[in-house]
């Protein structure tokens, strides 16, 4: 029987991390990639499936291209879209370049990397992708986090389109979007995040999401109390929903 192959990008903490041991415990064969070399090394050295390392930084369009030029020839089972990040605080104060690149990350090489996985599996006729986002996604915005919240709304709209697109065209090709609440990883450090709700562990996010896309669930949010979150808010006036969020966001900054 042959082996399958499951690609990871931002596969060097939390989340990603978490996916890569979860699908060797499946026995897949890995594809990891991130930033961070002595990582991924690390990673793949506590693993026993075969891991191919690809060092990129996905902030870089060029090197998301090549990223892909480097995974193209492989049979692809499953791709999971996670590399992103955040930062928090007032939008007039927030560094421009820091937000410049977490869009190039959060949308443009999800974007790419989305398209061309999905070109290639309808080609193979099968395979399923997960878009990591998340339940700022779902919210009609996110004050003092405001970039990242609109990164996030990107990814879970067009993963909602394409199912659609797909379901209508009856392929056997998934994708979802996983939409968690707090998880306890690094994202806080580097959103200069200095108060943050205590999150569920990547080991739990991952295992939800696991079962999400196994019942092909488009929108997948970890834990219960974050899905009574979800359905409430929906419940709230946007106004009131916005101060809600801009109160809870704001408690992150330094200021």
């Amino acid at each position: 029987m042959k082996t399958k192959t499951a690609v990871i990008t931002g596969a060097s903490s939390g989340i990603g991390m978490e996916f890569a041991r979860a699908f060797a415990r499946m026995g897949y064969s890995l594809i990891l990639t991130a930033r961070r070399k002595d990582r991924l090394e690390k990673l793949a050295s506590e693993l026993s499936v075969p891991c191919e390392i690809v060092v990129s930084d996905l902030s870089n369009e060029l090197e998301c291209y090549q990223l892909w030029e480097k995974i193209s020839h492989r049979d692809i089972n499953v791709f999971i879209n996670n590399a992103g990040f955040g930062t928090c605080g007032n939008f007039q104060d927030t560094d421009l370049a820091k937000e410049v690149s977490m869009i190039n990350v959060n949308i443009r090489a999800m974007h790419i990397l989305f398209k061309k996985v999905l070109q290639k599996m309808k080609l193979q006729g099968y395979g399923r992708i997960l878009n990591v986002a998340s339940s700022a996604g779902l919210l009609p915005a996110g004050p003092y986090m405001a970039t990242y919240y609109a990164t996030k709304a990107y990814v879970t709209s067009i993963t909602q389109a394409v199912a659609q697109e797909l379901k209508e065209e009856g392929s056997k090709i998934y994708v979802g979007a996983l939409c968690p609440g707090p998880v306890d990883t690094e994202f806080n450090e580097m959103a200069d995040v200095v108060f943050a709700l205590k999150g569920i562990t990547p080991k739990c996010c991952v295992k939800e999401a696991l079962m999400g896309m196994k019942k092909r669930k488009v929108i997948i949010v970890p834990s219960l109390k974050m899905k009574i979150c979800v359905m409430g808010q929906k419940l709230l006036p946007k106004q009131s929903l916005l101060k809600i969020v801009a109160m809870q966001q704001k408690k992150k900054t330094k200021n």
